[in-house]
């Protein structure tokens, strides 16, 4: 039994107390390879509507376990997307892009019988959504992006060296990132050893606002699903991104980030929001990188607001 499965039972579990349905695992061939869905089953019987979570590249759909236990309205689709979890990459992953991504999760959805989609994207799953939304907009509904990691990621993959005074805690990932890849498959092993021991929870408390109140079963879980290749692909692929495209995105957007976000600076939003202008923003406090981790509640508030609801407004609504 594989440390996914275990933790399916456990999502199960919860979902059972609140009278939600349990998560159903599925194996859908892609032209990226076969990815690993699992799909929750809403209150609205056999709608061709589905709210789609889309993890980040430190991640896997474990990252969104704290949002599951409600019963949801639509059924939900949790994707590990090709290269990350239980989706093995079927390219290099130097032959990733945004776009062959963003096809492999409207295939998957086109084949779960899904023709409208509410994408709830951490990361750059945020990233992937909103890419999805400029380039689909007649099939999204909303996006909400999750301390999307857009313009300060595009900048520092360009310029790493350059960008580390001012964005060091993901500059440093990013350098560490492509030095575990380099070394092909002993990288995540390393990786893995390392989190074996108490040194990874330094490591990655940058990422949290407060660390010493994240679960450990999250920092393995992140540990486990650390693909140093997949992560330096995605800031790759984030270097020449045309941000012009989200100009095309008609539908509703929420964006957050955590008020101590190493990841996702301030300057994020206001570009997104200058580019999107009827984009939401918002600002988690006390609060990382990780808000479905370290502020779910508060989260699913802003998650539950109807989308109609969502005003056009270009400032920050700090909560």
């Amino acid at each position: 039994m594989t440390i996914s499965i275990q933790q399916d039972a456990v999502v199960q579990r919860d979902t059972a107390r609140t009278g939600a349905p349990p998560l159903q695992r599925r194996v859908i061939a892609t032209q990226l390879g076969p990815v690993t869905v699992r799909v929750q089953q809403g209150m609205q019987p056999a709608s061709s509507t589905a709210t789609v979570y889309l993890h980040g590249a430190a991640g896997s759909w474990t990252t969104f376990e704290a949002l599951l236990a409600k019963a949801p309205d639509f059924d939900r689709v949790l994707i590990d997307l090709p290269g990350w979890g239980e989706s093995p990459a079927a390219v290099l992953p130097e032959e990733l892009s945004v776009e062959t991504m963003a096809r492999a999760v409207v295939g998957i959805l086109d084949s779960l019988g899904y023709r409208r989609w509410s994408l709830v994207g951490h990361s750059m799953g945020g990233f992937l959504a909103l890419h999805l939304a400029a380039r689909w907009p007649d099939r999204v509904s909303g996006v909400a992006a999750i301390s999307a990691t857009t313009f300060a990621v595009a900048g520092a993959a360009r310029g790493p060296l350059r960008s580390l005074p001012g964005f060091p805690a993901f500059v440093g990932m990013l350098l560490a990132m492509r030095s575990m890849a380099a070394l092909g498959t002993s990288g995540p092993s390393l990786i893995r050893a390392v989190g074996a021991t108490p040194l990874m929870g330094l490591v990655l408390s940058p990422l949290f606002a407060d660390p010493s109140a994240v679960p450990q079963h999250v920092i393995r879980g992140l540990v486990s699903d650390a693909r140093p290749a997949s992560f330096a692909a995605a800031v790759r692929v984030a270097a020449d991104y045309d941000f012009g495209q989200w100009r095309a995105i008609r539908c509703p957007v929420l964006a957050t980030r955590g008020d101590s976000d190493v990841f996702t600076p301030p300057s994020d939003l206001f570009r997104l929001a200058a580019v999107v202008p009827h984009a939401r923003l918002e600002t988690i406090p006390r609060c990382g990188h990780f808000a479905n981790v370290e502020q779910p509640a508060f989260l699913q508030r802003l998650l539950d607001q109807p989308s109609v609801q969502l005003p056009d407004i270009q400032g920050t609504a700090v909560s």
